[in-house]
This record gives C-alpha cells, sequence and structure tokens, in this order.
C-alpha cells in the first residue's frame, strides 16, 4: 500500500469512526436525553357531539430513572404540559424504569411529587403500564403489585383507572374517560402474560349515550374496541424507540405481535393514537423518534400547530 493509499484509508476509518461515535452519541445522548417534541393532533371521532371541544395532553411511558428520566425532567415535563393549558390530562402508565442502564433509580414518591404540579380543570387520570406490575422502580428491584405506583398516583392527586370509568363534564357537555387495567400485567412465563383489564365490564359502566376516551397502555385490545368508543390512546410501543423504514414495524410484529405502532390511526372508523412516549426501555437509546409529549384538541374546535 502506497504512503498516499494508506492516508487516505485511515483517514476513511477515521470518517467511519467519527460517524458511529456521532451516531452513537445521537442515538443514546441527544434524542433520548435533549429532545422533546409537543406532537399535535386534531381528532373529529364519528358521532362526537358538535360543540364539545377537548384540549388534552397525553404523556406516556415515564420510566423514571437515573441518570436518563430524573425527578427533575418529570418536573420540567410537568411544566410544559401546564404550559398547554389542557382541559384534561392523560397518562398512559410505564412511570417505573424500563431498563438496568442507569446509574440508580427514581422511586415513586420523586416522581409522584414531580408529577404533583399537574393542573387541569377535568382533572388528570393515569392508567397502569406493564413495568409497573413486573418490578420495582427498576427491573430486578421487587415487584408490589403495583401499588408503589398507584399510591404515588393518588398521593399527587391523580385518579387511577384500572378498569374504571368516569364521566366528565366540560361546559354542561358529558363525556366519558374509561381506563384499562394493563394487558400485560402477570408474567406468566417467558413472554407469556395474563391480562388484567376488563374491556366488557369497563364499558358496562357507560349508562348514557355521551362520547367515550378510552385509555389503555398497550394498543393491543384497538382491534377489540367496539364503535362506541370514540377515541383509544395508548402508549407502550415507544413508536418503536428506534424508527428505522420497514424493520422497525417487522420488528414491532415478531416481537408484540401487533403492527400498531405509532400516530394516529383510523380503521373502520374507529380512531387511535399511540403516543412515543417519554422514556426509553430495553436500552437507553432513541432514534428518529424523539420523547414527545401529545398535544390533542377532540371535537370541532380549531386545528392546532404540530412541531
Amino acid at each position: 500500500m502506497t504512503s498516499i493509499s494508506r492516508r487516505l484509508f485511515l483517514q476513511g476509518v477515521g470518517g467511519v469512526a467519527w460517524a458511529t461515535a456521532g451516531l452513537g452519541s445521537y442515538a443514546f445522548v441527544f434524542e433520548p436525553c435533549l429532545r422533546l417534541n409537543v406532537t399535535s393532533y386534531h381528532v373529529v371521532p364519528p358521532g362526537w357531539p358538535d360543540g364539545l371541544t377537548v384540549k388534552a395532553v397525553v404523556l406516556a411511558d415515564i420510566h423514571a430513572c437515573e441518570p436518563w428520566m430524573p425527578a427533575s425532567r418529570v418536573r420540567g415535563i410537568a411544566n410544559l404540559t401546564n404550559d398547554l393549558s389542557p382541559d384534561i390530562v392523560f397518562l398512559l402508565g410505564d412511570f417505573s424504569g424500563g431498563h438496568r442502564f442507569v446509574t440508580g433509580p427514581v422511586m415513586p414518591e420523586e416522581w409522584g411529587e414531580a408529577l404533583s404540579i399537574l393542573k387541569a380543570p377535568l382533572g388528570v387520570h393515569a392508567v397502569l403500564g406493564n413495568h409497573d406490575w413486573w418490578h420495582g422502580a427498576l427491573p430486578g428491584m421487587p415487584a408490589d403489585d403495583a401499588e408503589g405506583v398507584r399510591q404515588a398516583l393518588r398521593s399527587a392527586g391523580i385518579e387511577v383507572l384500572e378498569n374504571n370509568a368516569l364521566r366528565v363534564r366540560k361546559n354542561g357537555q358529558p363525556f366519558w374517560v374509561a381506563g384499562l387495567g394493563d394487558q400485560m400485567g402477570e408474567l406468566t412465563g417467558p413472554r407469556r402474560f395474563r391480562g388484567l383489564d376488563d374491556l366488557g365490564g369497563t364499558l358496562a359502566q357507560i349508562n348514557d349515550e355521551a362520547p367515550v376516551i378510552l385509555l389503555a397502555h398497550e394498543p393491543i385490545i384497538f382491534r377489540r374496541v367496539p364503535d362506541r368508543v370514540s377515541l383509544t390512546l395508548c402508549g407502550h410501543t415507544h413508536g418503536g424507540q428506534v424508527n428505522l423504514p420497514m424493520i422497525t414495524q417487522d420488528f414491532m410484529i415478531s416481537h408484540f405481535g401487533s403492527d400498531l405502532v405509532y400516530g394516529h390511526i383510523v380503521e373502520s372508523g374507529r380512531h387511535l393514537i399511540i403516543s412515543a412516549g417519554l422514556g426509553t426501555s430495553i436500552a437507553p437509546v432513541r432514534f428518529m423518534r424523539p420523547p414527545e409529549v401529545v398535544q390533542l384538541t377532540i371535537g370541532n374546535g380549531g386545528a392546532l400547530s404540530q412541531s
């Protein structure tokens, strides 16, 4: 090899090394820790009453842990949520950390205190996620049947919905918020689960024709949701977390058994929104799927800008 070709080769190797290091820094540090999008949707589901406009903010998959999602960052997200002035706030589960690549836990009372500043005239409502059931504040810590998470939310003034439906009114017009128990809550073996959800029992609590918003951690349930439900809101998938064309969706289908990954999905007139969430699971990495706060307008009010 001549000195010129050797120099070009080394420059090429160096360029690849720098590019790899830069990409790793982006995926492991910048996107999961420093980016935060506000993603806006305007949805008018079939049968939604004229004159009823509900502005909601949706937070999913916080996965509190050090150093990726400390209590201070949770508080910052809560402050941003308040700045958006929602009528109502929905929390879609997985408050506990989702992987072991951490420097320490963030205990439920810590992230719960951070979320206690959330304010909305129609309340803050939450469902639980699989990680809240499977273990304590981090994987490997003892599970407590999600009681620590449940208590932290209630201490923060947040309504916890587990197969419950709650009637809410805005300007005299009613709608229902229904929340399911987690669909993967009990581990029964390797990649085997027993669901704690009761869709039929939850919807049976609805005793009038007012529209229904359904909160469910996993979107697996969506294709069993009846037309009676105006809108289903889910998290869990992190939008794939690493968003690679074709590869991510194939992985999600093989790993989760579902092609429902991210965004606003309409099937047979039924509406679903899946949030990309805020934290990370399996590993502290995101690529082309940054953390997001979902800002949602339901009804005939003006559409919101997307950022």
